[in-house]
């Protein structure tokens, strides 16, 4: 019986995915709880057989009555089923065995034909389905590569302490908020089956109306929305802050760092919170993966398209500055500013630019090729975005790789001068221009090694 529940479950939630929010689970359930009270009245209510027969009974399926032995009987399918227009004219079998008892399968489950009942999907639609199980094989891949060399970025940023400079600090908190982002997106593609299995499992469509067992579902999808956010407007405090390197001549760290802490941890909150409440409100379906009202997703969708947008800006603004610097042979090598912002101009396209280029072609209006094209290169690149950044940032910098010979060095001969014995800045202290802030971390790191290049 639980198995022919399962299939019910897994035809009902694929057909979710094409109806409109009023075809919800919650309805079905609606229309499910309508045809349960209609078979008790009717079991209640039928005069009993006489002789050997298989007893009268609701299988959370479809409603049987008193069938004798050795009959195989039909019911019309389920008026609850969604797609009931389609299959009005079919029917679920079953059979009483010789003894009075309903026959079961091979698994001792209670045997029931009701292939007329089920919704034949379209061969295109199947050929969609397998398209996006691959995508999301490819994406779970590209973010585990991510977030092993993120790992391995924010170790070396956290425990070389003469790598620690505002620079590197926001640099941990993006390569932070890329792990977040990745974790919660795997937990939350992993929670979903295991919340549908659960109910397969149990084979009872009450749980599909009680909140309780949507709760973890949407807390997960909720966390997941805070991260993605959070990881854009970290790159917008990485556009920001190499912005500020370029064009303002002196500015304090001890009064940015907290604006653009609070700028990455704290802007997600703004909208991801009012979006939970409409969510909760207006739209408290299944998981809340699906956007079928676009009004309440653009409250989370237009703050990271700002995010996008301003970083974009940034893009031109930084190449227009460089191209006048360069037309006016003012750019030196010496200039540490400019050799960061030369080097970082090959993390700026990551910072966002493809996101820019994505939005052009918007959701509702991608269909068919070019919506699975837009979605494999859009997935392809956030998977692998955090790998990316992490080997430009930090696994690539010569400076990092500087210090981690240095480090290396240092155990193989048993000695070497703690890294708490020099100061960060040894002759000028803490940094207080944007000069100073791109000081590298090592008065005797060698010239070559402090460049930020790959």
């Amino acid at each position: 019986m639980w198995s022919h529940l399962a299939a019910l479950v897994l035809l009902l939630l694929e057909e979710c995915r094409t109806h409109t929010v009023q075809d919800t689970v919650q309805d079905t359930v609606q229309a499910w709880e309508k045809y349960q009270d209609e078979c008790n009245e009717r079991m209640r209510t039928e005069p009993p057989l006489t002789g050997v027969f298989c007893n009268r009974t609701f299988d959370m399926y479809a409603c049987w009555g008193d069938v004798p032995a050795n009959t195989t009987k039909a019911e019309p399918c389920p008026f609850y089923l969604p797609w009931h227009t389609k299959v009005k004219e079919g029917f679920v079998f079953r059979r009483c065995g010789a003894d009075g008892q309903w026959v079961r399968d091979d698994s001792n489950r209670p045997w029931r034909d009701h292939a007329q009942c089920e919704s034949h999907e379209p061969e295109q639609s199947q050929h969609e389905t397998w398209i996006l199980s691959q995508l999301r094989v490819m994406y779970s891949v590209g973010y585990g590569i991510s977030l092993a060399a993120l790992i391995v970025a924010v170790f070396i940023l956290t425990q070389l302490r003469r790598l620690r400079c505002t620079r590197n600090l926001i640099h941990c908190n993006l390569f932070v908020s890329f792990i977040l982002r990745g974790v919660s997106l795997l937990t939350r593609d992993a929670l979903l089956p295991q919340h549908h299995n659960m109910i397969q499992g149990e084979g009872d469509p009450t749980n599909l109306r009680t909140e309780r067992t949507l709760v973890g579902c949407r807390v997960a999808q909720s966390i997941t929305q805070y991260c993605a956010a959070a990881n854009y407007y970290w790159l917008l405090v990485e556009g920001l802050y190499l912005h500020n390197l370029l064009v303002v001549l002196s500015f304090s760290e001890e009064s940015v760092l907290p604006h653009y802490m609070l700028l990455g941890w704290g802007a997600p909150v703004l909208f991801v919170v009012p979006w939970v409440v409409v969510r909760q409100i207006y739209e408290n379906t299944e998981c809340w993966e699906r956007n079928d009202i676009s009004s309440h997703w653009w409250i989370i969708r237009s703050p990271i398209l700002l995010a996008v947008l301003i970083n974009f800006f940034i893009f031109l603004r930084i190449i227009r500055i460089l191209v006048l610097k360069l037309r006016a042979n003012q750019m030196r090598r010496s200039d540490r500013k400019y050799r960061l912002a030369k080097s970082t101009l090959t993390l700026i396209p990551l910072l966002g630019i493809h996101e820019a280029m994505f939005n052009l072609i918007p959701e509702e209006s991608a269909r068919g090729g070019v919506r699975f094209c837009k979605l494999g290169v859009e997935l392809l690149f956030n998977s692998l975005q955090g790998l990316l950044v992490a080997v430009l940032y930090c696994l690539c910098n010569k400076e990092v790789q500087a210090e981690l010979r240095r480090k290396l060095h240092g155990s193989l001969s048993g000695g070497g001068v703690s890294c708490a014995s020099r100061p960060l800045h040894p002759r000028k202290g803490r940094p207080r221009t944007a000069e100073d802030l791109m000081s590298d971390s090592s008065e005797t790191t060698p010239p070559a090694a402090r460049t930020s290049q790959c």
